[in-house]
Parts: C-alpha cells; sequence; structure tokens
C-alpha cells in the first residue's frame, strides 16, 4: 500500500518526502509489532536492548559508555534502563574496582534466561517482515538504508 493511502493523505508527495515518510512509518510499525513480543515479559524494547548489547559481551562487564555507544535509539537514558533492568534482577551493576567513577553492567542468568526464551519470538518478527523480499532484496535494501542514513 502506497504512502499515501497508508496516512489517509490526498496529497501527492515527492520521492523524498515519500521515502522519508515510508522509513518513519515503517519503523513505527515494527517497533510496535516488536513491543508486543516483549511486554508480556514486562520489559520495553530499549531495555531488550540493553541485555542484547550485555549477552554480546559475553561474559564481561560493560560500562555505561559501552551500552550507550551500541544502543539503537542513541537518545535512550541508559542509567534508567539500566536501574530497570536491576529492580528484575535481570542485571547487576559494580563499582569498577580500578575506577571508582566507573560503573559496570553485567547480565545475570535470569537475563540470559528471558534472552533465550524471546531468541526464537525476535527471529519469528524479523522473518515476518523479510519475507516478502528475496534474499537480493534484503541485500539491496540493507544496502540502500547505510547509504540512506550516511549525512
Amino acid at each position: 500500500m502506497k504512502i499515501e493511502e497508508e496516512l489517509k493523505s490526498k496529497v501527492e508527495y515527492n520521492t523524498s518526502t515519500r521515502v522519508f515518510l515510508n522509513i518513519m512509518y515503517t519503523q513505527n510499525v515494527i517497533s510496535d509489532s516488536f513491543n508486543e513480543i516483549v511486554k508480556p515479559y514486562d520489559i520495553s524494547e530499549e531495555q531488550y536492548n540493553v541485555l542484547r548489547i550485555l549477552r554480546g559481551q559475553k561474559g564481561q562487564p560493560a560500562n555505561m559508555c559501552v551500552i550507550q555507544e551500541r544502543m539503537i535509539a542513541k537518545t535512550s537514558n541508559t542509567t534508567r534502563l539500566v536501574d530497570k533492568l536491576l529492580l528484575k534482577d535481570l542485571v547487576t551493576r559494580n563499582v569498577c574496582p580500578n575506577n571508582r567513577r566507573k560503573i559496570e553492567v553485567l547480565i545475570t542468568q535470569k537475563g540470559l534466561d528471558l534472552l533465550s526464551e524471546l531468541d526464537p519470538k525476535v527471529k519469528q518478527h524479523e522473518e515476518l517482515f523479510a519475507k516478502n523480499l528475496s534474499i537480493e532484496e534484503l541485500i539491496q535494501l540493507n544496502t540502500l538504508l547505510e547509504k540512506y542514513r550516511i549525512k
């Protein structure tokens, strides 16, 4: 369906506006769908991202700067996200013994178990959105989105 139809717009957009609106609209569709997956687990999309980053550390702690650098949404309040994950026992937070100003965050076994349970659901979610595209089209879409992002 054309973006004008999705937005019920009577205005015909120029090509660059259509692309921009399509990306914004698609991001919201994907995000809303993803939030339906994580909602029953009482975590947000951003909290899931923090857990995913910490799992990628393979047992090594990450400081707040490392987490923030790897976040998909760069505007996320990492400290607040970690605090919420702490309350759910999904992460631990300790002061670095070598630098008392540095906080180290580590995913707990409970956090790893939660990600293991979510992994097949997240994979299914990714495949749902990719199913209408061939492998070649997915590669091309990745290339185009990466190119589009360059400022």
